[in-house]
């Protein structure tokens, strides 16, 4: 069997089992150096949290398991083309793969459309919906100060 396939099917299985345990229908699985190191089905509405994807659950598995933020070398398998937040995730991640199984209009047709905020994205902050409001604040960039004079910082 197809190494993609055998880890995608993994995936699948999450979506499916997440689904049939009150979550949404998306499942994600990472991989490095051919096993499986983290995974996870969506539990947003059983956790009662936004942010709670397969994919961000997998992430973040994975980089307590191998106690380090930068997870270049894995493969990301998800039942689904993964939406804005997770994909931003992966990028911070580091991932340098992803293979998938359906795309952005399999979910959306399902109900999970992510149209508005792939266009949002693109747009300034005065053109986005969600109304956006920068404050001059006194010492508010003291903190980037600190960190660009840090000797022993960890950039990610």
């Amino acid at each position: 069997m197809d190494v993609d396939k055998k880890f995608l099917g993994r995936a699948v299985c999450l979506a499916i089992e997440s689904v049939q345990s009150g979550g949404g229908p998306f499942g994600a699985v990472i991989v490095s150096g051919g096993r499986i190191i983290s995974e996870s089905g969506n539990k947003v509405v059983l956790l009662k949290d936004p942010t709670a994807h397969a994919e961000i659950l997998a992430i973040r598995e994975a980089a307590r398991i191998l106690e380090n933020h930068d997870l270049s070398g894995c493969i990301l398998y998800s039942s689904c083309e993964p939406c804005p937040m997770c994909l931003g995730a992966i990028y911070w991640s580091g991932i340098e793969r992803i293979v998938y199984a359906s795309d952005r209009y399999d979910a959306s047709k399902a109900g999970f459309s992510d149209n508005e905020i792939y266009r949002e994205i693109c747009l300034g902050p005065e053109e986005r919906k969600i109304i956006f409001h920068k404050v001059k604040m006194e010492g508010a960039e003291e903190a980037f100060k600190r960190w660009e004079r840090l000797e022993n910082k960890i950039p990610y």
